[in-house]
């Protein structure tokens, strides 16, 4: 792999929580991993500068030494000689300019600027505005963290700005769930096996679930989490995606035109979300936590009944669950499949499941029906585990932030979201913000509401290793 032309980082939020965690770690591998640019420099930016820009290098070292295990010291430092820091506002961003101009003219003509933008939704359009102002982005590559505005209103408000500054192919919304080695694996379950594609329609799969359940809470997030719930946080954006990777006709090809057409195409196909068959909560002791409204009606949970209503799904029920102070930590895809007319004698037997386990290091569980040994003709459950990261591979997988931002420094948008994609979900998800349903507690550690236990019917929710889901 060739090295990409220079480029100049601009990360706006550069002393955050998202930065420390997930940007500079990742950064950093990339560096280790040879996949930088030869030449490239990268300014971080907020509203308050350190005291000088070492003090600001050490933090990162510091960061650096928490996320990371095993730091290569020669790379740590290559990479900090990089760091630069220039404050800057909404109100005025002159003097990051000239940084960046200085920056670009020390990397040549080739230089191309990326704008990573993780500031609050209210900053969004504020910060966007100024860059245009400023001359920044003109030919940048943008970067918008979620979620994309806080409803459709909003989200138009948003999308208005940001084409006011940069055209669509130098926008990036970024959803780290898509940059994730098991969702894309999806693509490659689905498209490259024979036995899995002619199956995967209305014909043969009864229903699909998305599970993502957490078992942290807020974790000092309480204002954050007052001014986006868990419905922006995480259905509008992250499970929706991964719905869209599901449920997609075959694409054309891999490319980003191909991909985003097919998976726009199935947000366009999605039914609005019917309040009535959505289930909101909220985990006891939220409203104790710091910065929450003693009287918050805050969403920390949802579950939800979704319908693609075209030729391919038209009929079965998508189950979307995702919230916080849960019994267990899971990204789960479950296809259950419909059970075909049995001979066998007795019970009708459990119908097939295939459970795509989305974790770092993806597994697939493929639930069956089997002779059961012994004289009789009698079917008992087996379950077969399969590795989706061949062993001669396990250490070439990129974490999500690894490989959106490598797909940046690349330009390739294949796994970032498109505007009408975004307006369509907010269209998707409009109903739930005009007519809430109410709030229901919950238990710490349980799985939520029991309404929400029910919403699949019988079979409930199905989680690997846990029967009584």
């Amino acid at each position: 792999m060739t090295s990409p032309d220079p480029v100049v980082l601009v990360l706006f939020g550069a002393r955050g929580d998202l930065a420390r965690r997930m940007l500079f770690p990742s950064l950093y591998r990339l560096a280790a991993a040879g996949r930088l640019p030869d030449d490239y420099a990268v300014i971080g930016s907020g509203r308050t500068a350190p005291d000088s820009v070492d003090e600001f290098r050490d933090s990162i070292r510091d960061a650096l030494a928490e996320s990371v295990d095993d730091l290569d010291d020669d790379v740590v430092q290559k990479l900090l000689q990089r760091l630069d820091f220039q404050s800057s506002s909404a109100d005025d961003g002159s003097e990051l300019a000239d940084t960046v101009r200085q920056a670009r003219e020390k990397l040549g003509p080739d230089a191309t600027t990326l704008i990573y933008l993780s500031v609050p939704p209210t900053a969004m359009e504020s910060m966007i505005a100024m860059l245009g102002r400023e001359g920044l982005a003109d030919g940048a590559r943008l970067v918008v963290e979620k979620p994309f505005g806080i409803d459709l209103q909003s989200s138009r408000a948003l999308q208005e700005t940001i084409t006011s500054v940069a055209d669509e192919d130098h926008i990036y919304r970024i959803d780290h769930f898509l940059g994730k080695e098991a969702v894309q694996n999806i693509l490659a379950l689905r498209f490259a096996n024979g036995l899995l594609e002619p199956a995967w329609n209305a014909t043969h799969v009864e229903s699909v679930q998305i599970d993502v359940p957490e078992t942290l809470g807020l974790e000092g997030r309480g204002s954050f989490y007052e001014a986006t719930g868990c419905l922006r946080d995480m259905v509008s954006t992250h499970l929706c995606q991964v719905l869209g990777f599901v449920a997609m006709e075959p694409p054309a090809t891999l490319e980003a035109r191909d991909l985003r057409e097919a998976k726009a195409a199935v947000f366009d196909a999605m039914r609005p979300l019917d309040p009535q068959r959505v289930v909101f909560g909220q985990f006891d002791g939220y409203r104790g936590e710091e910065d929450v409204d003693d009287d918050s009606q805050v969403e920390t949970f949802v579950a939800a009944e979704a319908y693609v209503d075209n030729d391919r799904w038209r009929g079965v029920p998508f189950y979307l669950r995702t919230g916080k102070a849960l019994a267990d930590k899971r990204r789960t895809v479950t296809l259950t499949f419909r059970t075909p007319p049995s001979p066998f004698p007795g019970e009708r037997p459990e119908p097939d499941e295939l459970a795509l386990d989305l974790t770092d290091t993806p597994v697939a569980t493929l639930d069956v029906n089997v002779k059961r040994p012994g004289p009789e003709l009698a079917t008992e459950r087996l379950s077969s585990r399969l590795e989706l990261t061949p062993s001669d591979h396990a250490d070439d997988s990129l974490a999500a932030y690894e490989r959106l931002l490598l797909d940046v420094i690349r330009g390739d948008q294949t796994l970032f979201a498109r505007s009408d994609e975004v307006d369509r979900l907010w269209q998707v998800c409009q109903p739930l913000l005009d007519n809430p349903p109410k709030v229901q507690p919950y238990e710490k550690g349980s799985w939520g509401p029991e309404s929400a236990v029910k919403l699949p019917g019988d079979r409930g929710w199905r989680l690997p290793d846990q029967s009584d889901g």
